[in-house]
């Protein structure tokens, strides 16, 4: 069965979860895995085009680090391209550069959905995988070192 994985945020609330009881893990984080057939090329897409950087290499698995976002991509026998990875930013304006840096790749120009308050647009991995570049229009919390 194909899994649906919304990353950006999945990742920064395993980030921030704080667990209580006896022997469990008091600080909670959380990395998310997905199996790739090209791990060389995934890992210079998301290193070279997107920013991200090579947290910890262990040869078939390459987990990357973009700000608070871990994810992890090993190779498999196939890959799984139905995850969404969203990388977000401060302003609308740096969600404009991303799609000036994506645009031949882009699906659509950032559009605001309001909705979810939040100015976007999709592009895809070599995978296949959709990646978001969006902006919240609202406060958001972005000391991601809180506990």
């Amino acid at each position: 069965m194909r899994r649906i994985i919304i990353l950006g945020l999945c990742v920064f609330l395993l980030g921030i979860v704080k667990m209580n009881g006896e022997g469990e893990n008091k600080d909670g984080s959380g990395i998310v895995f997905l199996t790739t057939t090209r791990l060389e090329e995934i890992k210079d897409f998301y290193i070279d085009r997107i920013g991200c950087q090579l947290w910890i290499d262990q040869g078939s698995c390459a987990i990357l680090r973009y700000g608070n976002l871990l994810v992890g991509f090993c190779v498999g026998e196939k890959s799984e391209p139905e995850a969404v990875i969203t990388f977000f930013y401060r302003t609308r304006e740096e969600v404009d550069l991303q799609y000036r840096k994506f645009k031949s790749i882009a699906k659509a120009p950032p559009k605001e959905n309001k909705k979810y308050r939040i100015y976007h647009f999709y592009s895809r991995d070599p995978d296949g995988r959709s990646i978001e570049f969006q902006s919240f229009l609202h406060a958001i919390d972005w000391d991601f070192k809180k506990k």
